[in-house]
């Protein structure tokens, strides 16, 4: 049995994390300040610290209390275009919060980090699938800050012998989505189109994604947890190497909600998206190339767009449904 620290775990990734960590029967607390999270995501009886990674002397004692063996840290700023605002902002978190992690990884004697890294952002714009290999041609800071982590992570791992795994997500999406602020495009659609409110587009819609299911993300999570490692590093990419424009993902997700809604006797229309202005620091295409993972992690992405999409729309319909904020006909 593994002792686990989930950095973020409350939040939409990291809570899909634990559920998976605690099915395989190991022992997991949550470290997360609960600024996108919610304590509602977590099963109960999960061990809850409620601390910032910024915050040295509370993630400390985190650290003290829990001893953990294995570190999954998936606490971070991840909005592409707050990075562009306020790149300070995101340094102290993406960074500054990661060193702190990382120290107290030595100074407990953590064995292993997982890191959530991003291949959404690290390799910039690529026409095919960039593998692990590819330039990396971060534009924004959000970007900037994975690279910059990642290459902590090989400092830690050479100098101190700290085993670390940065798993390069492509656009992650499901069910405990946070829709709010700018991030995630799937939760924003599905949560305004469902209570009837407009959806914006930015920019011509021709963006090109690699979407990846979060229970998809999670089980390689767990797979990096036990991976048999010879380099003190590895980093894999984590998607499905299928580019998605952002016209297509909000044809999908719009006859999802309509079929959503008439399921459940909505009186609300789930009205078109319109287009916006581009956003700073968004990409036009970015795929992943998962060989390299399907080789040495054993991972192999197992849920198809359509069976995902579905899965988070009917999530966030019983939860509108739920809160009573879904208008049912009479």
């Amino acid at each position: 049995m593994t002792r686990v620290l989930v950095t973020g775990g409350a939040g939409f990734i990291g809570s899909h994390i634990v559920e998976r960590v605690l099915q395989r029967g190991d022992d997991v607390a949550v470290l997360d300040n609960l600024s996108t999270g919610a304590r509602e995501n977590l099963p109960a009886g999960v061990p809850f610290f409620m601390a910032d990674t910024r915050h040295r002397q509370r993630v400390a004692a985190v650290f003290e209390e829990w001893r953990p063996e294995v570190v999954c840290h998936q606490a971070a700023q991840m909005s592409v275009s707050l990075s562009v605002r306020e790149p300070s902002f995101d340094a102290e978190v993406n960074v500054l919060g990661l060193l702190n992690v990382l120290e107290n990884c030595v100074r407990t004697s953590v064995r292993r980090v997982v890191f959530a890294s991003s291949g959404g952002v690290l390799y910039g714009e690529v026409a095919e699938p960039a593998d692990e290999e590819s330039p990396q041609r971060p534009i924004s800071p959000y970007g900037i800050s994975k690279q910059m982590g990642e290459q902590y992570l090989q400092f830690f791992a050479n100098e101190h012998g700290l085993e670390s795994v940065a798993l390069r997500y492509a656009n992650v999406y499901g069910p405990r989505q946070n829709p709010h602020g700018e991030a995630g495009v799937v939760a924003i659609f599905c949560q305004r189109m469902l209570a009837g409110e407009p959806t914006t587009i930015h920019g011509d819609g021709g963006c090109r994604r690699d979407y990846v299911a979060v229970s998809d993300v999670a089980e390689a999570n767990l797979l990096s947890m036990a991976l048999p490692m010879t380099d003190r590093f590895a980093a894999f990419n984590i998607g499905t190497g299928i580019g998605t424009n952002v016209n297509q993902l909000a044809e999908r997700l719009l006859s999802l909600c309509q079929s959503a809604s008439r399921r459940l006797g909505s009186a609300i229309e789930c009205p078109r998206p319109v287009h916006g202005p581009a956003r700073a620091g968004d990409l036009q295409s970015n795929l992943l190339n998962c060989r390299k993972a399907g080789e040495q992690l054993g991972w192999r992405p197992q849920t198809t767009l359509t069976d995902g999409l579905s899965s988070a729309v009917d999530w966030f319909a019983n939860r509108l449904t739920e809160r009573g904020t879904f208008s049912v006909r009479e």
